[in-house]
């Protein structure tokens, strides 16, 4: 039996036809497959490699803590180098209130950890979240996710959760102070990069801070510079109680983490004790090579060259066939009229060698999300090879 053979018979599958595209190689913004095929990737694994597949000095911090030590012990009860250099370099760069890091295996493992804490720390039960939103696939985070079409199959979920219209003023009304959390992205990626206004962000946190319900953002999809600013909260000029991070979190490696105030965080050392643990979250490699990622997105100025890059593709992806396109910085959704048309572009895509995909929640929409380092070169290329498709389309 050959790879693709191997695959669809032994690895858990997710759809009933799945690409079954065979890569072997990634560096950059590019990937080969098995007959040495060349890609263009224009979704960075889901917002993870956002300093591109396989960056030497990520494979460097990789191959020198491996050298050292791999697992040790449960997280939380060692001192760890990479565990502690990393937390020391994120909260250096966030606001002042969110200085204690909990790392996780995945985004969907801190987005459970951020609902435990926030109901230990207040007491309550209940928790908000919006619709077509998306934070995980685990029991609690699908409790939140924003959809009942992946939902329906699980039920009973967790009780108590209201979602609410993403972006309405009236439903923020519903917030009560019974309410434990609020879990809201902050710019709702699997919806087709919907963006809010400021003053409903204002007014959210306002009435959380009233309510005493703590605010979870969720950057998981967002944070590490995606949409322009390294972290898209500070875009709104907020502050969330609770930060939710993962995918460019590891820099390639599976990392996720959930930061608060160290007064909220302490919740879980008492009362029980080991309140949340996690065998795997905050994994050494992981830290190693997400820290020496985090150092080349701020160390290789990046971030402004953000706004050109989305100001390229949006230029360039000129045609009658395209609806509308929806941005923020490199996380850009191209609207068509349906889910047939969307996927029929996609496919001749990856024949001629660019890489995308659609969301969830707006299946109608491609996604681009490519390593934020992508050159501009490489996306001339991809919007020609988008035109070139468009054109052969039939009406």
């Amino acid at each position: 039996m050959n790879y693709r053979q191997l695959f669809l018979q032994h690895v858990g599958q997710t759809s009933e036809a799945p690409l079954c595209l065979h890569i072997v190689k990634a560096l950059g913004s590019k990937m080969w497959d098995a007959d040495g095929k060349e890609f263009i990737d224009l979704i960075a694994g889901i917002s993870v490699c956002n300093i591109g597949h396989c960056h030497p000095k990520v494979i460097e911090a990789i191959k020198t803590q491996a050298d050292k030590y791999l697992h040790i012990m449960v997280y939380g009860e060692f001192v760890e180098n990479p565990q502690v250099e990393y937390a020391s370099m994120l909260v250096s760069k966030l606001p002042t209130k969110l200085n204690s890091v909990f790392f996780t295996a995945s985004g969907s493992e801190a987005t459970e950890g951020a609902m435990k804490l926030a109901k230990r720390y207040t007491g309550r039960s209940q928790m908000i979240s919006f619709k077509n939103s998306y934070h995980g696939s685990t029991q609690g985070a699908l409790s939140v996710m924003g959809s009942e079409y992946w939902q329906q199959a699980y039920r009973p979920l967790l009780p108590g959760i209201t979602q609410l219209n993403y972006h309405s003023f009236d439903d923020l009304e519903m917030i009560t102070d019974q309410v434990a959390c609020v879990i809201v992205e902050t710019i709702q990626a699997e919806a087709g990069v919907n963006v809010p206004s400021k003053e409903w962000f204002h007014l959210l946190r306002k009435i959380c801070t009233e309510k005493g319900v703590l605010l979870i953002m969720d950057e998981i999809q967002c944070g590490f510079g995606r949409n322009g600013t390294l972290w898209a909260f500070e875009q709104f000029n907020i502050v969330p109680d609770v930060l939710l991070l993962g995918k460019a979190l590891g820099g390639g490696m599976p990392l996720g983490a959930f930061v608060a105030d160290k007064n909220i965080m302490d919740v879980f050392t008492n009362n029980p004790v080991l309140g949340h643990i996690n065998t795997f979250g905050g994994h050494p490699v992981s830290c190693a090579a997400g820290l020496a990622a985090f150092k080349v997105l701020l160390e290789e100025d990046i971030l402004s060259s953000i706004q050109q890059k989305q100001q390229l593709f949006i230029s360039l992806l000129n045609h009658s066939k395209i609806k509308n396109i929806n941005s923020a910085g490199l996380m850009i959704a191209v609207e068509f009229d349906s889910f047939e048309t969307n996927k029929k572009i996609i496919d001749q895509l990856i024949s001629l060698g660019v890489f995308t995909d659609w969301f969830l929640f707006a299946p109608h929409a491609l996604r681009i999300a490519p390593p934020l380092n992508i050159t501009e070169e490489e996306i001339k290329v991809a919007c020609n090879k988008i035109i070139e498709v468009l054109d052969i389309m039939p009406n």
